[in-house]
C-alpha cells in the first residue's frame, strides 16, 4: 500500500513540474516560433547616458518599425536592454540575466569597449552566446577574429587615418594633431602620421598633448600658432573641440581644422556656435540631415516611434546597428538560434543598411567594414561630403 501511494505521489509531482521544467527551458526554446528574444546593455544612467539613451532610442525606432511589419520572418523582435551605468561589473552580471534568465540569443546593438569587453569570458566563451553590431573596440577584438563577436563600427584607429589622409589631399604639407593626454587618445592621435606620410611622404605631421577636461584652451591655441600648422587635427572629446574651436576664433587662428567621429555630434555644434562653421570630421554613418531615402525613413520613424529623441547621429548609430542586424537575421532559414545567427553573419555579404558603410562579413573578417564618411559643419548642422571611402591600411 506504501509502495503503491509513493509511487502515484512521484507521478503526480511530476506531472505538476513539467509545466515548469517547460517553461524553464528558456523563452527561445518555447516561444522561437514567434518571437526573436535578443539583449543589450547601454549606459541610461551617469555620465555617458548622453550616447547610451539616443543609442537605443534609435535601435528601437529599427526594430519597433520591423516589427509592426510583421517581424523577421514572421517573428516579432523582442529587444530586452538593461542600464549598465557605464560600469563593467554591472554589465557582467546584466550579461548573466540576459543569457541565464531572460534567453536571449544574442547580444545586438550594445554599447562600450571595457564594459562588452568584461562579458566576453561568460557570453562568448562559456555560454556561447553571440555579440553583434556591438559599438566600440579595438583591433585586439578582430585580429584575428573572435567566435561571436562582430563589429561594424570603424576602429577609431582607421578614422585617424582617414583623417591623415583626408588632410594631405585637401592640401595641408604641416600638420598638427591636437589630442587628449589619456592612452586611448594618444594611442589613435598616433594615426594620423603613418596615413598622411603614405600620401604625401614630404607632409610634417606633429603632435600636441593636452590635460584631459582642459577647459581652457588659451595657452593650448597660443602653442598651435607657434607650430604654425597648415591644418589641426582633433583628437578629443566633443566637448573639448568645441572649446578649441571657439577658442580659436576668439585668437583668431583661422586654420582647417579636422576630427574624428565622437567630435562629429549635435552637441560641438550646439556649444562651438558659429566657430564651428567649415570644421571638417570622419562618421560612422552618413548625416542625418541629408535628403537620402534611407535616411529619410530613419528621420520618420525617430518622429513616429521615439518623438523624444532627435533624429541625430547618435540615433542613427543605434539605427544601422539594428538595420543590420535585420537584415542578415532574414536570411536565416528556420530557428533563430545563436548558432544560425554566427553562421548568417560568417556568410554575410553586401548588407547595405542605406545609412552606413556596405557591410560584408566572412568566417576570418568580424569586422564588417573600415569605411568612414566624411561630414562639415555648414550653418549649424553637419552635411555628408562625398560617399564612404576607405582610410589607408595601416602598418
Amino acid at each position: 500500500m506504501r509502495r503503491r501511494t509513493t509511487r502515484t505521489l512521484i507521478a503526480a509531482l511530476v506531472a505538476m513540474l513539467a509545466p515548469v521544467a517547460s517553461a524553464c527551458a528558456g523563452p527561445s526554446a518555447a516561444g522561437d516560433d514567434k518571437v526573436i528574444r535578443i539583449g543589450a546593455w547601454h549606459p541610461l544612467t551617469g555620465a555617458l547616458a548622453s550616447f547610451g539613451i539616443p543609442e537605443r532610442a534609435g535601435a528601437d525606432a529599427y526594430f519597433d518599425s520591423v516589427n509592426a511589419q510583421g517581424g523577421i520572418n514572421g517573428r516579432k523582435i523582442e529587444w530586452i536592454v538593461k542600464d549598465n551605468a557605464s560600469d563593467p561589473q554591472q554589465t557582467v552580471q546584466i550579461a548573466r540575466r540576459l543569457v541565464d534568465q531572460d534567453g536571449v540569443v544574442a547580444i545586438v546593438a550594445t554599447n562600450g569597449t571595457s564594459q562588452t569587453r568584461a562579458t566576453f569570458p561568460f557570453v562568448l566563451e562559456r555560454s556561447k552566446v553571440p555579440i553583434l553590431n556591438t559599438l566600440g573596440g579595438d583591433a585586439s577584438w578582430y585580429q584575428p577574429a573572435r567566435d561571436g563577436l562582430f563589429g561594424l563600427q570603424t576602429l577609431y584607429e582607421d578614422q585617424a587615418a582617414a583623417l591623415g589622409d583626408w588632410v594631405v589631399r585637401d592640401g595641408a604639407k604641416k600638420v598638427l594633431v591636437v589630442h587628449s593626454d589619456p592612452a586611448a587618445f594618444v594611442n589613435v592621435s598616433k594615426q594620423v602620421a603613418p596615413a598622411a606620410l603614405k600620401t604625401d611622404p614630404s607632409v610634417q605631421v606633429k603632435r600636441l598633448k593636452v590635460k584631459f577636461a582642459t577647459t581652457d584652451y588659451s595657452p593650448v591655441i597660443s602653442k598651435v600658432k607657434a607650430q604654425k600648422p597648415d591644418a589641426v587635427v582633433l583628437i578629443l572629446a566633443a566637448a573639448e573641440a568645441a572649446t578649441y574651436m571657439k577658442e580659436a576664433k576668439l585668437q583668431g587662428l583661422d586654420i582647417p581644422s579636422y576630427g574624428y567621429a565622437p567630435v562629429a555630434a549635435q552637441a560641438t555644434l550646439t556649444l562651438a556656435g558659429k566657430a564651428a562653421e567649415g570644421f571638417k570630421s570622419v562618421q560612422l554613418v552618413k548625416s542625418p540631415n541629408d535628403d537620402d531615402p534611407a535616411v529619410k525613413e530613419f528621420r520618420k520613424a525617430m518622429a513616429k516611434y521615439e518623438p523624444g529623441q532627435p533624429a541625430d547621429f547618435i540615433t542613427l548609430w543605434g539605427w544601422e546597428a539594428a538595420k543590420a542586424f535585420v537584415e542578415i537575421a532574414e536570411t536565416i532559414d528556420g530557428p533563430v538560434t545563436s548558432e544560425a545567427l554566427t553562421r548568417a553573419y560568417q556568410n554575410a555579404r553586401q548588407v547595405d543598411t542605406g545609412v552606413g558603410p556596405v557591410l560584408n562579413f566572412s568566417p576570418s573578417r568580424h569586422l564588417g567594414t573600415r569605411d568612414v564618411q566624411k561630414v562639415v559643419a555648414r550653418d549649424g548642422r553637419w552635411e555628408s561630403q562625398g560617399d564612404f571611402f576607405t582610410p589607408p591600411v595601416r602598418d
